[in-house]
């Protein structure tokens, strides 16, 4: 017997309270966690342990070959972890056109010339490192059994997967049809999946503290694979390897604070868009109005306009973030929004003044007050399909958010790191931790910050509650998609104002997918409360 596992019915999820709790988007990693969690490890051990698990039982949009970044609450203050990875020092502008074409206008899509040097398991071995208790090869171990024994696919991930066998560009990839299309296609629902070689790969990352990645036996089989299907990396691209320790920046907001990692991602969007929208009384209008909206949605596009014109690695900006944050620069922004129509706005000049993704996210919180924001990607789904079958490893595609205009702050170089378009989020309140957040898919992850934050602060919606409530994407110029259940009333009035409006009836990629825990108090006394995106596969657990 096989079961339809399409639901014809609405599904509510309720929010779920917890001393010690995980939220991620499979329960297999949310079990990880709280297994780390009962073994006395803290908030770091159970993200660790999840994230590894994650990169096994959706690899349609995480894997081994990952990019990573962090915000995490130790107990006193808040750190950031940078773990994206530069372009390997054989590359450079001229290189890339003369092998794909002088007249490239972008980056490869897929392939060896899309591969930044991977950074995720560095970020896992950084965190436990510094804040982690148990042991970093017990933090592996789960990923390692769920690898070898497998898991029953679920549904979320099977379309997803499905999706991405359709591909034609992924798909021929080396190595890739051998390692994730096991009978000729994706998984089925609920059918057995093992991923034997990434149990390889996990051991010996396990019991070399992450050694064997950069500097031992993987990175010289990912080196070998360069060489014989024309990729520029060589073993002192992943040897020099080291995530960045960075300090998170913030933008106040009605009495709490939002904090980022500062470029090169572009967690600085949510903050200016935060930054303009705080110039609007949104409290005193209705959640779901359309006056609220269209200011939200206005704001975020004038953020994106100076994001996409000023954002790269720091020492290659020409205005500093502290300049496109300046209140005064936020203000006069402020100003441009017209609350009758739609506009394409263009990027200003903040120094006068003072794609489809594929991502994971997930967010730990322990009873002793550690509360963790991570999140890892391979960017557009499989990456670049680049597949090392012996260690069960694919690689990311994040080299192709450079830009090849040599004029460009983002514009590809050797050693340098690419526009990043994953961020995890932290809110604080007071100087105190109120929550660790984020918000999965592309560009969207900023613009689900900005309406599940205002949600939650202007409107006081739970944080399922704001995690289940209808979204939009801002795509480009007047353009906007809206999950299907927005109400009809509210698309109808925003296209009344001009916004040209497609409704999406898959919101997993496009309208993304968060994961949310919010402190109550004391965590050894209230604890928290935790939410999951019903776009997904997960779910929140705690004890």
């Amino acid at each position: 017997m096989s079961f339809d596992y399409r639901c014809p019915y609405p599904s509510t999820r309720v929010p779920v309270f917890a001393r010690n709790v995980v939220s991620t988007s499979h329960p297999l990693a949310v079990q990880a966690g709280l297994r780390m969690l009962a073994s006395g490890g803290n908030a770091v051990d159970a993200a660790v342990a999840a994230a590894a698990v994650m990169t096994i039982v959706e690899p349609c949009s995480n894997g081994l070959g990952s990019d990573a970044f962090c915000i995490l609450w130790d107990g006193k203050a808040l750190h950031g972890l940078n773990a994206s990875g530069p372009a390997p020092a054989g590359w450079s502008i001229d290189a890339i056109r003369a092998k794909h074409g002088a007249a490239s206008p972008k980056m490869p899509l897929r392939g060896w010339d899309t591969v930044t040097v991977p950074g995720a398991v560095a970020g896992w071995v950084a965190l436990s490192r510094r804040f982690g208790k148990l042991p970093f090869g017990d933090l592996l171990a789960p990923a390692i059994d769920v690898a070898e024994r497998g898991y029953m696919v679920p549904v979320v991930v099977a379309d997803k997967w499905a999706a991405a066998s359709r591909v034609p560009e992924l798909v021929s990839q080396p190595g890739f049809a051998e390692t994730f299309l096991p009978h000729g296609r994706a998984p089925n629902v609920g059918e057995l999946f093992r991923l034997p070689g990434a149990a390889r790969a996990l051991r010996a990352i396990a019991a070399t503290g992450g050694e064997a990645y950069y500097r031992g036996e993987i990175a010289q089989a990912l080196v070998q694979q360069a060489r014989a299907q024309g990729g520029a990396h060589v073993m002192s691209d992943f040897e020099s390897y080291q995530p960045e320790w960075v300090d998170p920046i913030g933008q106040e907001y009605r009495g709490v604070r939002l904090h980022e990692i500062p470029p090169n991602g572009q967690g600085i969007a949510a903050l200016i868009a935060l930054g303009i929208a705080q110039h609007f009384d949104l409290g005193d209008l209705e959640a779901d109005s359309l006056q609220a909206q269209h200011i939200l949605i206005e704001s975020m596009k004038l953020a994106f306009a100076d994001v996409y014109r000023y954002v790269a690695e720091p020492a290659h900006m020409a205005v500093t973030p502290a300049q496109m944050l300046d209140p005064a620069y936020l203000a006069t922004r402020a100003r441009l929004i017209d609350m009758k129509r739609a506009q394409a706005f263009q990027a200003g000049s903040p120094a006068d003044a003072h794609r489809r993704g594929g991502t994971i996210y997930l967010t730990a919180a322990d009873e002793q007050g550690m509360m963790v924001s991570f999140i890892q990607s391979n960017y557009m789904g499989f990456g670049s399909g680049v597949v090392v079958p012996e260690y069960g490893l694919s690689l990311q595609n994040r080299g192709h958010g450079f830009s090849l205009d040599a004029r460009s702050a983002n514009a590809l170089a050797p050693g340098k790191r690419p526009f990043h378009t994953i961020i995890p989020a932290f809110l604080t309140r007071g100087g105190l931790p109120q929550m660790s957040f984020g918000v999965m898919g592309g560009n969207m992850q900023p613009q689900g910050h900005l309406q599940t934050l205002a949600r939650m602060v202007d409107w006081r919606q739970n944080p399922q509650a704001a995690c289940d409530a209808p979204r939009w994407r801002f795509d480009q110029d007047l353009s906007i998609n809206v999950d299907a259940h927005m109400d009809a009333g509210l698309v109808q009035g925003l296209r009344g104002l001009g916004h040209q409006i497609q409704v999406l009836a898959d919101s997993y990629q496009d309208l993304g997918a968060g994961q949310f825990i919010w402190r109550l108090g004391d965590p050894a006394v209230e604890g928290y409360v935790a939410a999951s995106d019903p776009r997904r596969d997960g779910q929140a657990a705690g004890f």
